[in-house]
């Protein structure tokens, strides 16, 4: 571990908010996470959720690549020793990568992966399995099975419908006897990709799957 921080509260609820606001069903399965790891869940989702965005916020590729190098810079604050920038989600990041001891090199592997979107279709695998790395990180949970469900889980996330998203899909199911249930909170999404839940009934959909150990 590099070093101690603790991001202000009003830090962690902007990223809070975020998260609810744009990803509302990764939002709801974080929710299962105990504290600290629930805050880490929700900081690597923002953060991720602010690399989609780029794609979004400028349609000039060499301006999308300024302000994923500004990102560069500030994970590595965040994982360094010093103060971070004075940015909500920079300063939650700094306090779980610290914490959980990820350099700068894993967040990074994230913003390498979303720079793909700059000029081609994002490789949803890479990126997928990046941030379920980073979420298993924060977890603790690092057995190869629940890897590979996680891993799954993350790049049927990104994918479209269809029999692609739908293997994903059936291999991360085919170990659910086996993964850690500490990495429920990530994979519990993977009911938000079978369609058929309406918004009020995903709370009680992901209580009830995850008291069952199944997603």
């Amino acid at each position: 571990m590099t070093g101690s921080y603790r991001a202000p509260e009003t830090s962690h609820r902007f990223v809070l908010d975020t998260v609810r606001a744009a990803d509302r069903d990764r939002f709801l399965a974080a929710l299962f996470a105990p504290d600290p790891a629930r805050r880490g869940l929700l900081a690597l989702l923002a953060f991720d959720h602010e690399l989609a965005r780029t794609r979004i916020v400028t349609r000039e590729p060499m301006l999308a690549r300024i302000r994923l190098e500004w990102w560069r810079e500030a994970v590595a604050e965040a994982a360094g020793s010093g103060q971070p920038r004075a940015q909500p989600i920079v300063e939650s990041l700094s306090e779980i990568s610290r914490r959980h001891g990820l350099g700068a090199e894993r967040l990074t592997a994230l913003i390498d992966a979303r720079e793909e979107e700059i000029d081609g279709p994002l490789d949803v695998v890479r990126a997928g399995h990046v941030l379920a790395d980073l979420e298993l990180a924060v977890l603790g949970v690092s057995d190869l099975a629940t890897r590979d469900a996680a891993r799954s889980v993350g790049a049927a996330w990104l994918m479209g419908e269809g029999p692609e998203r739908d293997a994903l899909l059936a291999e991360a199911r085919a170990q659910q006897s086996i993964i850690d249930p500490a990495a429920l909170p990530i994979l519990l999404p993977a009911l938000a990709l079978d369609g058929g839940l309406s918004p009020w009934r995903k709370p009680f959909a992901y209580w009830w799957a995850a008291r069952r150990g199944r997603y």
